[in-house]
């Protein structure tokens, strides 16, 4: 399996996904008085992140992991979002981006050496078959999944199929 069939489709279904429960969590906040700020600022745990920075990283993992394996520049992606409609916008340039990568673009990122940053001042280098089943694609669904947690907790009506999206 090339490193695109690994990561394009993947990252695809859950982005998609994610609007699809981003949708069900305003219509949610709306239908029971919820001020949005309250969810989109809701953690699972005090030192965890918020909601709206759990689907910021989704993107960013999406994004930056498809660049890195295709040697394309990595995006620079502010976090500006403050709102379930600039949330979606982001998710929707995410999917475009991941989208308008061809397979070819993979060609060689199994053994091309990928450099990361893991935290300040600090680097990692991997392969790239590592570096996405190693890091990025556990990364990706962690926040993916912890996004789902966070909405699940605060009583959105979403389960498992809601969370795999279209397979």
């Amino acid at each position: 399996m090339s490193l695109y069939e690994a990561s394009v489709p993947a990252f695809l279904q859950i982005l998609n996904s994610l609007s699809a429960i981003l949708t069900k969590a305003e219509a949610h906040a709306e239908a029971k008085k919820i001020q949005p700020d309250v969810l989109l600022g809701a953690r699972l745990f005090p030192d965890m992140l918020p909601l709206s920075r759990q689907i910021q990283m989704v993107c960013d993992f999406a994004m930056k992991t498809c660049a890195r394996l295709t040697g394309n520049e990595v995006p620079s992606t502010p976090d500006t979002e403050k709102t379930f409609e600039e949330l979606k916008q982001r998710l929707a340039k995410a999917i475009d981006y991941v989208k308008a990568l061809k397979p070819a673009q993979f060609d060689g990122a199994e053994t091309r050496e990928i450099s990361f940053p893991t935290g300040p001042g600090s680097t990692m280098t991997l392969k790239g078959q590592q570096y996405l089943s190693h890091f990025a694609l556990p990364n990706f669904y962690f926040h993916a999944a912890t996004a789902h947690g966070i909405l699940r907790k605060n009583g959105v009506e979403i389960g498992k199929r809601d969370f795999l999206g279209a397979v």
